[in-house]
C-alpha cells in the first residue's frame, strides 16, 4: 500500500520560449522594495509635518496619548479574524499605509482644498466649514480605500470576504486615526501651554475624552464600509465584472457619507455633535459589531459543513470538522499539543487549522460556481499541507472535540465499517464522490 493521491495528470510544461517575458519593474522584489521605499518616504514628511505643528513636545505629548487606542483596535479586529487568520505582512501593510501614505495625502490635499476655497469665496470660515464636511470625507476615506484596494488586487489569496474586508480596513483606519489623533493631541497640549495663566480647562484632556474614549472606532467605523464593499465583491464570481465594481463604489460613497454626517455634526447647534453620537454612530458601531461577529459565526459554519467530504474521502478524520468549526476547540487542540509534545507541535496544528479553514473556503467558493480556473491545483496544495501535518494535529484535534462536543456531532456520510483503527484508511481507492457536493474530493490512499 503507497500513499499517493491520484491526482489528474497535470499539463505539459510549455516550452521555454513560449514563456512570457517578465520586465523588471514586474519582478515582486522590486515592488516590494518601492513599496517600502513609498510608506519610509511618507512616514519621514508625515512625520515632521506634524513635528512643524506641534513643536517636539507636543508631538512627543500626542505620540504617547495617540497610541493609548491602538493595541485595543487592532487586537479586536485581530480576534476577529482569528477563524482565517491573514498573514501578519497585510495588516503591517494595511496600518503603516493608513498612519503614513494616507494620512500625507489627506494633509496635503485637505490643506490645499481649504486654502483654495478660502481664496476664491473670500470667507476662511466657511472654506474650513465645507472643507471639514465634504473635502476632508471625500479624501480620507479615498486615501484609506487605496489601501484595501491593493491588498484586494495584489493579495486576492488572501482576501477571501467580508471579514477580510473589514480588517484590512479597519486596521488601516487605524493607522490613520493613530497619525490624526498625534496631531489633534499634540497641538491641544500646546494650546494649554499657551493659555496654562488663563485658567481655561484642559483642552488636551477634553480632545483626549472625545478622540479616545468616546470615539476611537470613529475612522474605522467609516472605512470599514468600504471594507464590506470589497468583501462582497469577493465573494461574486469573476465573470460579474461590473457587481464587482460597483460594491466597493457603493461601499466607499456610504463611507464618505457617514464621515460627512460626523464632522458635521457641529453644524447642527449645540448638542449636534451628542446627538449625531447617540443617534447614529453608536447604533452604527452596534449594528457594525454584530455584522461582523455574525460573519465569523457564519465562517465556523461553513467550515463543518464542508469538511466532512474530505473525511469521507480519508484525507481528515470524524472529529476534526467539528474541533475545526469551533473556536474553543481550536484553542484546546493548541494547548493540547504544546502540554503533549511542545511549542513547536503547536504550531504545526496552528498551521493545520489555518490550512483546512482555506480548504473549506475553497470548496465553499468551488461548489458554488465562484472558484478559479486553479481550483484543483490549489486544493491539491492546501490537502498536501494538511497531509504533512496530520501527526500532531489529529491526536489534538480528536482529543479537543471529545473535549467540548456533548454528543458527537452526526456525520452525514456512512462509515467506512468495521476496521483495526477507526482513523484508518477507507474500503476504497478511488475518490468517492460525497451526496451533498457535486464533484469528489481526492483519496489519499491508493493501491500500488
Amino acid at each position: 500500500m503507497a500513499i499517493s493521491p491520484p491526482y489528474p495528470i497535470p499539463p505539459e510544461a510549455p516550452a521555454p520560449g513560449a514563456l512570457r517575458r517578465v520586465h523588471w519593474w514586474q519582478r515582486r522584489a522590486i515592488r516590494v522594495a518601492a513599496l517600502v521605499t513609498l510608506l519610509a518616504l511618507s512616514g519621514l514628511v508625515i512625520l515632521a509635518l506634524v513635528r512643524e505643528q506641534t513643536g517636539t513636545e507636543g508631538f512627543l505629548v500626542g505620540l504617547g496619548l495617540a497610541t493609548v487606542p491602538v493595541p485595543l483596535l487592532v487586537a479586536a479586529f485581530r480576534w476577529l479574524d482569528r477563524v482565517a487568520p491573514g498573514p501578519w505582512r497585510n495588516l503591517l501593510f494595511s496600518f503603516s499605509w493608513g498612519a503614513c501614505a494616507a494620512a500625507l495625502i489627506a494633509i496635503v490635499a485637505n490643506s490645499f482644498a481649504i486654502r483654495w476655497i478660502a481664496t476664491a469665496t473670500a470667507d476662511p470660515s466657511s472654506a474650513d466649514t465645507l472643507g471639514a464636511t465634504v473635502i476632508a470625507p471625500v479624501v480620507e476615506e479615498s486615501a484609506k480605500a487605496a489601501a484595501v484596494l491593493l491588498v484586494f488586487l495584489f493579495r486576492r489569496r488572501d482576501f477571501t470576504g467580508i471579514v477580510d474586508g473589514i480588517v484590512i480596513a479597519g486596521v488601516t483606519a487605524t493607522g490613520f486615526a493613530f497619525t490624526e489623533n498625534i496631531l489633534y493631541l499634540g497641538n491641544a497640549f500646546v494650546t494649554d501651554q499657551l493659555s496654562r495663566e488663563s485658567g481655561l480647562a484642559s483642552v488636551t484632556a477634553a480632545t483626549f475624552f472625545v478622540r479616545v474614549v468616546m470615539s476611537p472606532f470613529a475612522h474605522p467605523l467609516f472605512t470599514v464600509l468600504t471594507g464590506i464593499g470589497f468583501g462582497i465583491a469577493a465573494l461574486s464570481a469573476d465573470r460579474g465584472h461590473l457587481r464587482r465594481v460597483l460594491l466597493p463604489l457603493t461601499g466607499l460613497l456610504l463611507a464618505m457619507g457617514v464621515h460627512a454626517l460626523w464632522n458635521g455634526s457641529t453644524v447642527f447647534g449645540q448638542y449636534g455633535f451628542f446627538a449625531v453620537y447617540a443617534l447614529f454612530m453608536l447604533p452604527a458601531f452596534g449594528l457594525l459589531t454584530w455584522l461582523a461577529i455574525w460573519t465569523r459565526q457564519r465562517e465556523l459554519r461553513m467550515i463543518r459543513n464542508e469538511l466532512p467530504v474530505y473525511t469521507a474521502a480519508g484525507w481528515l478524520t470524524p472529529p476534526e470538522p467539528y474541533a475545526l468549526g469551533s473556536m474553543r476547540a481550536r484553542s484546546l487542540a493548541r494547548d493540547y499539543a504544546s502540554y503533549t509534545w511542545g511549542k513547536a507541535a503547536a504550531r504545526t496544528v496552528t498551521e493545520y487549522q489555518t490550512y483546512a479553514t482555506s480548504l473549506a473556503f475553497l470548496r465553499h467558493r468551488g461548489r458554488l460556481g465562484r472558484a478559479g480556473a486553479d481550483f484543483v491545483v490549489r486544493e491539491r496544495e492546501l490537502l498536501e499541507k494538511l497531509w504533512e501535518r496530520r501527526e500532531p494535529a489529529r491526536p489534538a484535534l480528536a482529543y479537543a472535540a471529545g473535549a467540548t462536543a456533548p454528543v458527537r456531532p452526526p456525520m452525514p456520510y456512512a462509515p467506512y465499517g468495521p476496521g483495526p483503527s477507526p482513523y484508518g484508511p477507507p474500503p476504497y481507492g478511488q475518490p468517492q464522490p460525497h451526496p451533498a457536493y457535486g464533484y469528489p474530493a481526492y483519496n489519499p490512499y491508493r493501491d500500488a
